[in-house]
């Protein structure tokens, strides 16, 4: 079964990129293909983070993105990285969610920008994020408005994971319990007082981290064990 997960991803992949027209587009979804097969243990990883304006990927705005690779199982803390990036208008009251007020924005870089940076720094890397659907959706939203091509992911959602991890001890998960910080209460990891996107992708690579030694054990995982 995982043999056959891995050549339709594969198939995808490659059809998405022979489709596609621009360059950046098309190299981003072949440097997938080359690395889906590799264990776990050896597939560059990328843990995100985005701040946004709010839910909706057709009105709000991405804000911020905060990357950190995941290299050999280790967190590359040396390597996280930071961008803010300039929208339409204010911020307005979603400054008390994430904290980025709009003075803070004037060396911001252009959503364009923005996501030919996303693009150069993740090409060939699995994204690992916390209800991962959100954060892609507003990513696939403005490469599309800025490359007018629609673009192909692989992303491992430490929330679904975490979900089907507790659907197999309980019946019921409780509301909240798959929130980022719940779910690190459960395996002992600090509690991060700062609220970013760089600390927020850091949160999220360390959980995953400690999700795939309780899931592993003396196993090695695939990265189909852990996707959706």
């Amino acid at each position: 079964m995982e043999n056959l997960r891995n050549l339709y991803l594969k198939t995808r992949l490659q059809f998405n990129a022979l489709l596609s027209q621009d360059t950046v587009i098309s190299g981003y979804h072949r440097a997938l293909v080359t690395q889906i097969s590799k264990p776990l243990s050896q597939l560059p990883l990328m843990a995100v983070d985005l701040e946004m304006t709010g839910l909706n990927s057709q009105f709000d705005q991405i804000l911020s993105i905060g990357l950190i690779p995941i290299r050999n199982g280790l967190l590359q803390v040396s390597h996280s990285k930071h961008l803010l990036v300039s929208i339409d208008g204010s911020v307005g009251d979603s400054a008390v969610i994430h904290g980025i007020v709009d003075n803070q924005l004037t060396q911001a870089v252009s959503p364009k920008l923005a996501m030919a940076w996303f693009l150069e720094q993740t090409q060939g890397h699995v994204l690992v994020a916390h209800h991962a659907p959100l954060d892609l959706c507003f990513l696939k939203a403005e490469i599309q408005r800025c490359y007018g091509q629609t673009i192909q992911f692989v992303a491992i959602d430490t929330m679904a994971v975490e979900k089907r991890r507790l659907l197999m001890q309980i019946d019921v998960i409780k509301e909240g319990s798959l929130r980022l910080d719940a779910c690190r209460q459960r395996y002992g990891l600090p509690v991060y007082a700062a609220h970013n996107a760089a600390i927020d992708a850091l949160a999220c690579g360390e959980l995953l981290l400690a999700q795939i030694a309780a899931i592993a054990g003396n196993d090695e995982l695939s990265l189909f064990d852990l996707l959706n």
